[in-house]
């Protein structure tokens, strides 16, 4: 492995006191398959809804609490399972979030009523939300060096970004050929061989734990401002924007968030050190990501309805759909950003990566009931993943990248939570632009249909019209998400600069000033 550089440009030193891990590598297939579990739980549910709903006897307007109780718990607790790994050590809490997580999947699936499954539902988000942060920070403190923190993080990226589609085919195969609470149990094996390797594997280095005592004000005010903000946007999306509710959640949210930040500026040990996000490449990398992700959530959406919807297809079929984007996600991740991470500066990916993704998304605003899967469908999903893929890697390394080791873990909580609410806003805000397209097409077209068959047509027509309006604005936030890649972003090449976990680097930072990226 090749040497560091510190921060102050010394000469260089080991990865940490007692060199690199000899494990790191066996480390991350247990990292791989945790964060895999974390985001197929994301989107498997959602294929699995309509059956449990009937099963359990859940109402239309309750089973959204099936996704929402999700949804909030691992929003809302994000920055504070963050701090947790940062104060307990990563790998104490990776394997107690992997416990935890198993065993509200067990309840999930052994659900017998709908408050079985809704508290089982925010079990499983509380414990990811340890989970999910301790699993990227042991990443950045295990792998120091640039090459093999590209290679380390594009293999992670395409997990991440990948998941949710593969999530989309085992749903359908499970709850098509077995019953939809294995979507529930399959979970356990994952966490099972996940902390057991984990708790044999795992080494973390050194000095990194950050045992300041916990910031309680921060912990409330940034949950419930988090709970608010993913609740605002949740109800918005079944109530309108109007309604009363909906607008309080969003003052709420504003109101609490603004006392978080007054707070975290003031005291002693904050939650969420001021540092980690005011970092221009940092904060750069939360905000296009953010933007990145609702643009995606949304798509996964519309594409799931109008291929089982309006062409007809299995939940098994709709899931195999989803294969190219796979495919363009991990070849962009492991051999494109890995391979050009090292050489380029991560904006020169994370722009065009995202301007690639909305050439592909461009595509799909062509989408008509006939539409030929081969013509459009196919390559608008792999140019798609291919972009999606290239940014998404380096923007999980430059995330975590020069941050102190005893903040790593809060600056991963804060790509995760830049996903989180990014999913919740795009699946809200883009559900509303389609309802309101469809609307206003049906209510036009409407009138010259005659007979039940043109009618349903005319439905349809509505149907794909709505999804696509909300697809262009999905064009417009790729492309703000690459325009704010290019111009926040100005960190060089990683492997130019010192990474979090090296011992030089952890001194160097005792004052609490990050490390600058040129």
């Amino acid at each position: 492995m090749s040497e560091t550089v510190s921060p102050a440009g010394k000469a260089p030193g080991r990865a940490d006191a007692g060199g690199p891990d000899a494990n790191r590598w066996k480390a991350l297939v247990f990292i791989a398959i945790a964060q895999l579990m974390v985001v197929l739980d994301a989107t498997i549910v959602n294929i699995a809804l309509p059956s449990a709903q009937q099963d359990l006897g859940i109402s239309d307007g309750n089973r959204q609490w099936v996704v929402t109780a999700y949804a909030l718990a691992f929003g809302g607790l994000l920055l504070f399972g963050g701090r947790i790994a940062d104060l307990w050590g990563r790998k104490r809490a990776f394997v107690v979030g992997l416990g935890g997580f198993a065993l509200a999947s067990a309840l999930g699936g052994a659900a017998t009523n709908e408050a079985m499954m809704f508290g089982a539902r925010a079990l499983q988000g509380a414990f990811g939300a340890l989970l999910a942060p301790a699993a990227l920070s042991l990443l950045a403190v295990m792998f120091t060096d640039g090459k093999e923190r590209a290679k380390a993080f594009g293999i992670y990226g395409a997990i991440a970004g990948g998941g949710g589609a593969v999530g989309l085919i085992l749903g359908g195969f499970l709850t098509e050929f077995l019953d939809w609470r294995w979507t529930f149990f399959v979970n356990i094996p994952f966490a099972v061989v996940a902390a057991a390797g984990a708790y044999f594997v795992i080494r973390e280095p050194a000095g990194g734990r950050n045992r300041s005592p916990l910031d309680v004000p921060g912990v409330v005010l940034s949950t419930l401002g988090l709970v608010a903000l993913v609740y605002g946007f949740t109800r918005a999306e079944s109530e309108g924007w109007s309604d009363t509710v909906t607008i309080a959640m969003f003052v709420a949210s504003a109101v609490l968030l603004a006392a978080f930040v007054a707070v975290e500026a003031r005291v002693k040990a904050p939650l969420l050190p001021l540092r980690v996000i005011t970092e221009r490449n940092r904060g750069g990398v939360y905000l296009s990501l953010g933007l990145a992700i609702i643009a995606m959530f949304g798509l996964f959406l519309f594409l799931t309805y109008y291929l089982q919807v309006v062409k007809g297809y299995s939940p098994v079929k709709t899931g195999f759909a989803f294969l190219p984007m796979i495919a363009g996600m991990i070849t962009g991740s492991t051999q494109i950003g890995t391979r050009l991470m090292t050489r380029v500066a991560p904006r020169l990916l994370m722009g065009p990566g995202f301007l690639v993704a909305a050439v592909g998304m461009l595509l799909l605003t062509q989408l008509e009931i006939g539409t030929s899967y081969a013509a459009v469908l196919l390559p608008g999903m792999l140019l798609l993943g291919l972009g999606m893929g290239t940014a998404f890697m380096p923007a999980m390394s430059l995330a975590t990248l020069g941050v102190e080791p005893r903040d790593s873990g809060v600056a991963s909580a804060m790509v995760n939570t830049s996903q989180q609410v990014g999913g919740a806003i795009g699946t809200a805000l883009l559900n509303t632009i389609a309802a309101s397209a469809t609307t206003a097409y049906v209510a036009d077209h409407i009138g010259g249909a005659s007979g039940r068959a043109q009618q349903q047509l005319v439905q349809l027509q509505g149907q794909v019209q709505g999804y696509t309006s909300a697809i262009w604005f999905a064009v417009g936030i790729l492309v703000a998400a690459a325009v704010i890649a290019l111009t926040l972003i100005n960190a060089g090449r990683p492997g130019a600069t010192a990474v979090a976990g090296s011992s030089d680097a952890a001194a160097e930072n005792e004052a609490a000033v990050p490390v600058a990226m040129h």
